[in-house]
């Protein structure tokens, strides 16, 4: 990840947005691995929401469909 945080940096407008492009579906996934650990912890969707700064129905709506509940 510290490769592509370095690559969104490049002088290269186009290599900067390629490495942000991947970076974005880096973080994607790894919020959603963290929130998949969350839920099986027995992590309320409230308090999943409020770590993420969005609200409950949106976080649920995100993932709620993937991991259901813990």
């Amino acid at each position: 990840m510290a490769a592509l945080v370095r690559g969104a940096e490049d002088d290269d407008p186009l290599g900067s947005l390629l490495a942000l492009s991947r970076l974005r579906r880096e973080v994607e996934r790894r919020e959603a691995v963290a929130v998949r650990r969350a839920r099986t912890a027995g992590v309320p969707w409230v308090a999943i929401a409020a770590m993420l700064g969005v609200s409950k129905q949106a976080v649920h709506r995100k993932y709620g469909g993937r991991f259901g509940r813990a």
